[in-house]
């Protein structure tokens, strides 16, 4: 039973002046990515794809080397396309969230629709199960699409209810069944759902 993994970017070092898709990890960020490195889920994994945003790329950097593995790019696995709004304060960008949560139908402020953003994340994570030799393999990513991922796994409505509980988490899934073993867990950690 091949598992897959879909890991999110810890915090990263927030720069307004910057792209987001281009913002790195901060101290604690890299931190809690070293300390992931511990966890008993991580020895299983042969295969490592990233988003292509360098959060991401970060992360599964740290994830790969300690396994000797190679890092896959897949550019369509970016988070949510946000660019129409750029970098917003915590509180405006929460409440943009929960709007294009809420109203998965339409583009809030000029963001990718959510229903797209699923689309995209699950074709892609698809086409990429296709040529799996039946390992375990991780998925590296972003908050937004990898609830998006975890609600259409586990055949549920767009919705923020299962959004993670901030950023540097995981959930696993059975890839032949595609059937949701846990949600998110912290990637520093062993925790229960």
């Amino acid at each position: 039973m091949p598992i897959a993994y879909y890991i999110t970017h810890p915090q990263v070092q927030i720069d307004a002046s910057i792209p987001v898709p281009e913002w790195g990890l901060s101290d604690t960020g890299r931190a809690r990515a070293f300390a992931m490195l511990d966890q008993p889920w991580v020895g299983s994994i042969r295969r490592i794809v990233s988003s292509g945003e360098r959060k991401a790329i970060e992360t599964a950097e740290i994830l790969a080397k300690h396994l000797r593995l190679a890092v896959e790019v897949r550019e369509r696995m970016h988070e949510n396309d946000r660019s129409a709004t750029g970098f917003l304060p915590p509180p405006e960008f929460e409440a943009v969230a929960d709007q294009f949560f809420a109203n998965p139908n339409e583009s809030i402020r000029g963001w990718e629709r959510a229903v797209d953003a699923q689309g995209r994340i699950v074709s892609e994570v698809e086409v990429t199960l296709a040529t799996n030799d039946g390992n375990d393999i991780a998925f590296v990513g972003h908050g937004g699409v990898g609830t998006l991922l975890l609600l259409h796994l586990s055949g549920r409505e767009i919705s923020r209810e299962a959004d993670q509980p901030g950023g540097g988490n995981y959930f696993a899934y059975d890839v032949g069944a595609r059937r949701i073993i846990h949600g998110w867990r912290p990637i520093d950690s062993q925790s229960s759902d």
